[in-house]
């Protein structure tokens, strides 16, 4: 692939020119002041599959639920409690680790230091591996991690033997995210819907099989999901090894990728927290609604908005996606000011989404509510937290954008702060105060959510208009290798993020 036709591969990074005149050649339309619409299509195009993408992977593991939930009420309530286990100390921590290519790849993409993103990507799959080991331990006393935090034990002992047929799917999981990653920051999205839709198929038919045509049963379903993550990796690395698109970004093997692991380390730690913070505030929401004197119906409720907006969050992260492509492309070409325009961009686009869903909740909330029960107490209750649960996805519209925007930037450790203070300093002290001592009970545990989403919104927005925006220190490819660094040796954390004088 020559040179020419990577460059002509960049949506992301071409230079429009959105001058429009009149007929007497002066000003501007004023809807093109409003809204970019090449931009606009541009990042539209580039999140649907984004969107299309995430839902097909996290189908697999819920299609693998639904299998084992016919199989009787325990196995139903063994693989929800283990897919939920699985989600808050394996996948969510897997997807944040691949953040770190966002920043890496994203600008070296834009800086046009092609053959830096193979290198990068080969340090985060090792980083990936290793930590995947650790998972795995974890996930072997997931038992007794269970009982500890007062789930019952039948339930405890079935999440277990579900997590234990998902260990070698974390490994998988963990490169899928990375490979993902390296196409996301070469704006390569399109083929994505593709590669994801047909493991997606693969996997209702290799789940059948396993559960209801061998003796494996209820750990089939599990078994089927590492089985269904390992072809979809596959997949990729296929495509990736023999696709002409990445002459020049994969080069193959190599051990220099070996002294890239430290900077990939420090990102990807700080990517990792900033999701497993967030993740972990809501699941601690459904812990603390079940303690509640009405605990199932708060619980129920509580799960049901928790489940509504992570619905919400993956249409959304699509954007985020795309931010965090656009301004690490933009910074790495030296273009500041164009990532800054892409970000207005996103931000508009945040607002229109966010307001079909408002709109969507307040229509038919009733119609939703009936999805998950028949329970006409539940539904009603559903409907009195309705107005909260469309502040709190708006508030995230909002916040994916910055958080993308944090990536994109190479701000994840400035990130990290703000959501422990944020969800753990304002937000779930809040909703205990209002849930328990002032009795408000589901309502005043999302009121606290929203507090803690607001304040995370409104701090990243500063940090977004006071940060100045500069491009990580990204060396020239040497004779014998790449050799980056975040910026000056004796002060690597303030070059992440300059305050503005």
């Amino acid at each position: 692939m020559s040179k020419t036709s990577l460059d002509a591969a960049l949506p992301l990074l071409e230079a429009y020119d959105h001058h429009c005149e009149d007929q007497n050649g002066k000003g501007r339309c004023w809807w093109i002041k409003l809204l970019d619409v090449k931009e606009g299509k541009d990042q539209v195009f580039f999140s649907l599959p984004m969107i299309l993408t995430n839902a097909f992977y996290y189908l697999i593991t819920l299609v693998s639920v639904m299998f084992a939930g016919h199989l009787g009420q325990l196995e139903l309530a063994g693989a929800t409690l283990g897919n939920s286990w699985c989600t808050v100390t394996g996948i969510a921590f897997m997807t944040g680790l691949s953040g770190a290519l966002e920043t890496l790849c994203g600008q070296g993409f834009g800086a046009k230091l092609y053959r830096t993103l193979g290198i990068h990507l080969q340090a985060s799959c090792i980083i990936s591996f290793l930590c995947s080991i650790i998972i795995s331990i974890i996930w072997l006393y997931t038992e007794p991690l269970l009982i500890f935090l007062r789930q019952d034990p039948q339930i405890s002992k079935a999440a277990a033997l579900y997590l234990k047929y998902l260990i070698p799917g974390i490994f998988a999981f963990g490169f899928l995210q990375n490979i993902l990653r390296f196409l996301q920051t070469q704006s390569v999205v399109m083929p994505l819907i593709l590669l994801s839709g047909i493991p997606l198929c693969i996997h209702i038919g290799t789940a059948y099989a396993l559960v209801h045509k061998t003796d494996l049963g209820f750990r089939g379903a599990s078994l089927a999901v590492s089985i269904s993550f390992w072809i979809s990796t596959l997949v990729l690395v296929i495509y990736v090894i023999y696709s002409k698109k990445f002459k020049h970004t994969w080069e193959g093997f190599s051990s220099e990728s070996l002294r890239h692991i430290p900077i990939n380390l420090k990102l990807a730690l700080s990517s990792a927290a900033m999701v497993c913070l967030e993740y972990w505030a809501f699941e601690l929401l459904v812990l603390i609604a079940g303690m509640m004197p009405n605990a199932e119906l708060t619980t129920s409720v509580i799960a049901m908005c928790v489940n509504t907006e992570d619905i919400a969050y993956m249409c959304t992260s699509g954007l985020s996606a795309t931010v965090s492509t656009r301004v690490s492309n933009e910074l790495g070409a030296g273009n500041p000011d164009k990532a800054k325009q892409a970000m207005a961009m996103t931000l508009k686009l945040s607002v229109l989404l966010a307001l079909l869903f408002v709109l969507a909740l307040a229509i038919g909330h009733d119609i939703w509510a009936g999805f998950f029960t028949d329970d006409l107490s539940i539904i009603k209750a559903f409907a009195s937290m309705t107005p909260f649960l469309a502040i709190s996805i708006a508030f995230d519209a909002f916040q994916v954008v910055f958080t993308g925007v944090t990536r994109g930037c190479g701000w994840q450790n400035l990130a990290v702060i703000v959501n422990v203070a944020t969800f753990f300093c304002v937000g779930m002290p809040m909703a205990t105060l209002l849930g328990f001592k002032f009795k408000l009970y589901s309502k005043g545990l999302w009121i606290g959510l929203i507090c803690g989403l607001s304040c995370q919104t409104c701090t990243l927005l500063l940090i977004t208009l006071r940060a100045k925006w500069t491009r990580m220190d990204l060396s020239e490819p040497e004779e014998n290798g790449y050799s980056p660094t975040l910026s000056k040796p004796e002060d690597q954390s303030s070059s992440w993020y300059r305050w503005a004088s």
